[in-house]
């Protein structure tokens, strides 16, 4: 008989990210039972998530960003891989003024936590967390990407990107950790699912599956317009107004869709992590890194 051993579904290697103090407001640590508890505050939650959301749809991390320079630098590179790397570095400069978005597709909000049980907060941590969501999406240049179903044949936009996709999970310690992700959301629309056998499993029946299965999908750059777009566009037209380009953050729009050429190497997921942890110079603090 072996012994028992339990491990992470998804274990992660060690934390090598250097972390940023957003502000020590909001958390602080009591005794109790001989133990020594984080306690966060309701609005510390919502400035962590309110921060985490917007960074995400206007930064890309360091070292991703020096990946596309080094393009610029390859002897290897063509002219369309610099070509496409200078639009990129581009338009990243353009998203880090905080105005525009980096892609019209501001994505839904994905949020999974590990709160330590030595953590106290005292109130839905999921509310607080879609409050965050909720206050950067409506003062920000970011499209609202969720329908709501009215009922079985109409679907209308929250105006608000919520809900949120919110996943709280417990585990030993006293850090809260937090990983915040913005998910575009065209594969929603065009999702398919086939129940096929082992037989397709060798590499050869697998490349035609999906070569002709691909096929059905089709292109689709843009959102479906709706009612509301179309007249927003004619109001544009007669006024002599040019809108903001749907890339550079148009608010509307209906479902998620994937889109933007910079998606090709962050694989269309920008995920940012964030904690609370009693450990930090001795003092509480909120914290914000970037996540591989």
């Amino acid at each position: 008989m072996t012994d028992f051993a339990y491990t992470d579904l998804l274990p992660v290697g060690p934390d090598v990210t250097t972390y940023r103090k957003l502000t020590s407001d909001g958390v602080s640590t009591f005794e109790a039972n001989g133990h020594t508890f984080l306690q966060v505050e309701r609005e510390a939650i919502e400035l962590l998530t309110a921060t985490a959301m917007h960074d995400i749809a206007h930064f890309l991390r360091t070292d991703h960003l020096e990946q596309l320079a080094s393009i610029l630098d390859d002897p290897e590179a063509s002219g369309n891989d610099q070509f496409v790397a200078t639009e990129l570095l581009r338009n990243a400069n353009i998203a880090a003024g905080g105005v525009l978005p980096m892609c019209q597709d501001t994505g839904t909000a994905i949020v999974m936590g590990k709160k330590g049980q030595q953590v106290w907060t005292g109130f839905d941590d999921a509310a607080a967390i879609s409050k965050g969501v909720y206050d950067t999406y409506l003062t920000s240049n970011l499209r609202y990407s969720q329908m709501a179903p009215i009922d079985m044949f109409t679907e209308r936009n929250t105006g608000n990107n919520l809900p949120a996709q919110i996943e709280l999970y417990a585990e030993p310690g006293d850090a809260y950790k937090f990983l915040f992700i913005a998910k575009g959301g065209g594969s929603a629309n065009k999702s398919y699912l086939f129940q096929e056998t082992k037989a397709l499993l060798n590499p050869k029946g697998l490349a035609t599956f999906l070569a002709e299965k691909l096929q059905l999908i089709g292109p689709d750059d843009e959102p479906e317009k709706d009612e509301e777009d179309e007249e927003e566009e004619e109001l544009h037209r007669l006024s002599g107004v040019i809108p903001a380009s749907p890339g550079l953050g148009h608010r509307h729009g209906g479902r998620g869709h994937g889109g933007g050429a910079h998606h090709l190497r962050t694989g269309h997921v920008r995920p940012q992590s964030l904690c609370f942890d009693s450990r930090d110079a001795g003092r509480p603090s909120v914290a914000l890194r970037w996540e591989r």
